[in-house]
């Protein structure tokens, strides 16, 4: 069983996810207020949490900032129909995906499994498990990456993102390849969650070794790149 939270104050809400998720092997709790569910979060039980934006107590996005600081979990945010803000707002704070409410309870499970079969099969055996190019260091098994062996923080999509990258260092990645693989969904049209997620690892790359590894490539997709590696035909 797969330990999950569920932080909404929708207590109806929380039985009916429980009746959808325990069946496909999810331990369900729930919490129903801003710090009931911070610390529960934070306690290392889970494996997955849905956080919802609109909480009593500390709202959903300060939670969400409260835990990025302290883990990596795997967070979908719960947001409202038509808020764009809170979207983008969920996404820059580390939320690896979002839905909108109200939504469909097959979706979300959807949504759930997806990221939590990416986060498994990115360490399946049969893959390289450790990417180096330069200075950048990607141990795929325990899910660290490092610059100058210097430890840097990413989301699961974020690490899925640049792994992905890496592993196909030099060359253009489509967008819909990589929605498909980090978001574990196809690219929706005026949808940023891909533009966003990956500007937070060229940040934190770039921040750790002075330039540019993941650039965008017209119109097209991204690619990671190094000094000894052709970047024509890339924006940056």
């Amino acid at each position: 069983m797969t330990a999950l939270l569920v932080v909404d104050d929708d207590k109806v809400l929380c039985t009916l996810l429980k009746q959808y998720l325990e069946p496909d092997g999810f331990e369900v709790d729930t919490a129903n207020n801003g710090n009931s569910g911070l610390a529960m979060a934070l306690s290392g039980l889970y494996r997955f949490v849905v956080l919802d934006v609109m909480l009593p107590g500390l709202g959903g996005f300060e939670v969400l900032r409260r835990v990025r600081k302290e883990s990596n979990v795997p967070v979908l945010m719960l947001t409202a129909r038509g808020a764009d803000t809170d979207r983008i707002l969920g996404l820059e704070y580390g939320a690896d995906d979002y839905l909108p409410k109200p939504f469909n309870p097959q979706e979300l499970t959807a949504r759930i499994r997806a990221i939590h079969r990416r986060t498994l099969s990115s360490g399946a055996p049969s893959s390289q498990q450790i990417i180096e190019i330069g200075r950048v260091r990607i141990d795929v098994q325990a899910r660290h990456v490092t610059v100058n062996g210097r430890r840097i923080e990413l989301t699961s999509v974020e690490f899925l993102l640049l792994e992905i990258l890496m592993r196909l260092a030099g060359s253009v990645v489509p967008r819909e390849r990589l929605s498909k693989h980090a978001l574990g969904r196809k690219l929706q049209l005026h949808d940023r969650s891909l533009d966003i997620h990956t500007s937070w690892p060229r940040q934190k790359l770039g921040d750790n070794i002075g330039s540019e590894t993941i650039q965008t490539a017209r119109t097209s997709g991204y690619i990671f790149v190094t000094p000894s590696l052709d970047t024509t035909g890339t924006d940056g």
